[in-house]
């Protein structure tokens, strides 16, 4: 009896154990993405979500630049989201769309992107989304942390890869 109970705890643990290792794998814990989702891929719902898209990249650049670590990204955007939401919302309105919008943090499967020399695997992240009516449109989508699309070429954020610098650590460089 001892021996069947002790099988089944390995067979429990050996499963647990996959599952947890599977999911680590497609996890992408590292980066904090975000993503407009245009109500339709028409013409003017895909041009409203790029004025949207540099009205929350306006609001947000302040409220962010002083975070130094991803738990720090996602305190103050949940911090923000209703704010997120009535810029949007507002924007939305002034231009006479009927729909409105909806903002959470959550992560979600994605598929292997590319921003400029960066490539991102398919995989899950955390992600800001803003759904822009059904949000069933083409998305914008960009990299909150590290911040890639919310800094300018002269701000003092240096990007540091994990990677790299245990490359350099294991190697002396």
């Amino acid at each position: 009896m001892k021996r069947i109970i002790a099988i089944i705890f390995l067979c429990i643990i050996l499963v647990i154990g996959l599952f947890l290792g599977l999911k680590k794998e497609n996890y992408h814990e590292e980066y904090l993405r975000i993503h407009i989702r245009a109500n339709s891929n028409t013409y003017i719902d895909q041009s409203i979500k790029y004025k949207i898209k540099d009205e929350v990249v306006d609001y947000l650049t302040p409220i962010i630049s002083t975070c130094k670590v991803k738990e720090d990204f996602v305190k103050k955007l949940n911090e923000n989201l209703n704010n997120i939401v009535c810029i949007v919302d507002n924007i939305l309105a002034q231009n006479n769309f009927d729909y409105k919008s909806s903002a959470k943090i959550s992560n979600e499967y994605f598929p292997v992107r590319a921003y400029e020399n960066l490539t991102l695997e398919n995989g899950y992240y955390d992600a800001l989304i803003i759904n822009l009516g059904s949000g069933e449109g083409n998305n914008w989508w960009c990299v909150v942390y590290p911040p890639m699309c919310f800094i300018s070429s002269n701000s003092n954020y240096i990007y540091k890869s994990r990677i790299i610098e245990i490359i350099k650590k294991f190697f002396g460089g």
